[in-house]
C-alpha cells in the first residue's frame, strides 16, 4: 500500500463534525497519546520483565500511522510528500549513512 492511498483510505474514518483546527489538534495530541501507548509496551517489557507484545506494538504503530495522516491531512500535505521531505533531510543529515560523528556534529549545533 502507497502512503497517499493509505491516507486516503484513513481520513474516511476521520470525524466529518471537526473543524479544521480540530483536525489538527486532534492529529497532533493523537500522535502524542498513541507514541505513550507504544513505549508503555517497550517499558513494560524492559522494566518489569513483560514479553514484548509485537502485535500490540504494530498496532499501536497503525494508530501513529493514522494520526500522523490526520495531522499531514490538516497541514494540508500528501503523506508521501511528509514522508519524502524526512528522507531528504535525512540524506542531508547523513548523506553516507548515520554516522556518530556527524550525530555529535549536530548535537552541537544545536541551540
Amino acid at each position: 500500500m502507497e502512503a497517499n492511498e493509505y491516507q486516503r483510505l484513513a481520513m474516511i474514518t476521520l470525524n466529518p463534525a471537526l473543524s479544521e483546527k480540530d483536525v489538527l489538534i486532534n492529529g497532533v495530541m493523537g500522535l502524542c497519546g498513541e507514541a505513550g501507548e507504544a513505549i508503555d509496551l517497550v517499558k513494560k517489557h524492559l522494566a518489569q520483565g513483560h514479553p514484548l507484545d509485537k502485535e500490540r506494538q504494530a498496532k499501536e504503530l497503525g494508530d501513529v500511522a493514522w494520526y500522523l495522516a490526520e495531522t499531514a491531512q490538516a497541514i494540508g500535505y500528501p503523506l508521501d510528500d511528509i514522508l519524502r521531505m524526512n528522507i531528504d533531510k535525512l540524506k542531508a543529515r547523513y548523506p553516507e549513512g548515520f554516522s556518530t560523528e556527524r550525530s555529535l556534529c549536530r548535537e552541537k549545533e544545536a541551540p
